[in-house]
C-alpha cells in the first residue's frame, strides 16, 4: 500500500543522466504545469557537488574540506563496487547527506499537502544502491556496529521516501554518444554506467513515461507535455481557462 494519501496534489519526477537535458526539461515543466494550478519544485538529489563547491569558498578551511569530501565520496563509491561497508568517516558523510535529503523530501511533501503540483529534479530509489540517487551504503551487514547502524538508518529513510510514488516519472533516455557530445567535460565511462542503469529503475511501480531525449529539444518538450497532460487528465485536472 502506498504511503501517500490520494488527496495530495500530483507529483512529477524527472530523471535522466547528465546530457539528457534534465535541467532544461525540469525548468520547462515547472513553468508549463502551472496551467493546471499552483506548482512548486524540488531537487531531490544528493547535491554533493554543490555542497563541496560552496564549502570550497569558505575562508582558510574551505579548500581542505572540499578535498576531504571528494576523497570520502570517491572512497564510498569504490567500496560500493565491491559490496563493502565504508569506514566511519565516509559513513558519517553519507549519513549527513541522507539527513539533508530527508529534510528536503519532507518539505516537498508539505508543498503537496498545501495543494501545489510538485515537479522534482531526480527522485530517491532503492533498487540499485550507490547509483542514481539510491542509498549510499551497500546492502550488507558487514562493518563496525556504528557503520551498520548508520546503514540501517539510511535504508529505512530511503524506503520511506521511495514509498511516496510519483504520479508520473519522466525518464529521459539518451544514447552515450549524444550525452558525451552534450557533456564533453564528463567521463565517458561514468556516463556509460549511468545510461546502463537508467532503464533498470522502477521507482516502486510508479507510472513511467519513456522520453527519447536524443531528439531535438522541441520534440522532447512536446513528448513531455503530452505525457503530463495525459496524467493530469487521469487525475481529474484540466487546464485553466487562461491556459487553453
Amino acid at each position: 500500500m502506498s504511503a501517500q494519501p490520494d488527496v495530495m496534489a500530483p507529483l512529477i519526477a524527472i530523471i535522466g543522466t547528465d546530457g539528457s537535458g534534465k535541467s532544461t526539461v525540469s525548468d520547462h515543466v515547472a513553468e508549463w504545469v502551472t496551467r493546471y494550478g499552483p506548482a512548486g519544485r524540488a531537487h531531490l538529489g544528493k547535491q554533493s557537488g554543490n555542497i563541496a563547491r560552496a564549502m570550497a569558498r569558505w575562508p582558510l578551511i574551505g579548500p581542505l574540506l572540499d578535498r576531504a569530501i571528494k576523497r570520502k565520496v570517491d572512497g564510498v563509491n569504490d567500496r560500493i563496487k565491491v559490496d563493502m561497508q565504508p569506514t566511519l568517516l565516509p559513513a558519517l558523510v553519507i549519513s549527513a547527506f541522507t539527513l539533508r535529503r530527508k529534510r528536503r523530501f519532507k518539505r516537498m511533501l508539505a508543498l503537496r499537502r498545501e495543494g501545489l503540483i510538485v515537479v522534482t529534479d531526480r527522485f530517491p530509489q532503492i533498487e540499485i544502491p550507490g547509483a542514481y540517487d539510491g542509498p549510499g551504503f551497500p546492502e550488507t551487514s558487514k562493518g563496525s556496529w556504528m557503520v551498520v547502524r548508520l546503514a540501517r538508518y539510511e535504508h529505512s529513510a530511503f524506503e520511506w521516501m521511495a514509498s511516496h510514488r510519483p504520479d508520473l516519472v519522466l525518464r529521459l533516455n539518451v544514447d552515450l554518444d549524444v550525452a558525451c557530445a552534450r557533456k564533453p567535460d564528463h567521463s565517458r565511462d561514468a556516463l556509460a554506467r549511468k545510461i546502463a542503469v537508467t532503464p533498470l529503475l522502477r521507482y516502486s511501480g510508479a507510472p513511467i513515461a519513456e522520453i527519447d531525449a536524443n531528439q531535438p529539444l522541441d520534440a522532447v518538450i512536446a513528448d513531455v507535455d503530452a505525457a503530463i497532460a495525459k496524467m493530469m487528465a487521469e487525475r481529474g485536472y484540466a487546464p485553466t481557462a487562461s491556459a487553453r
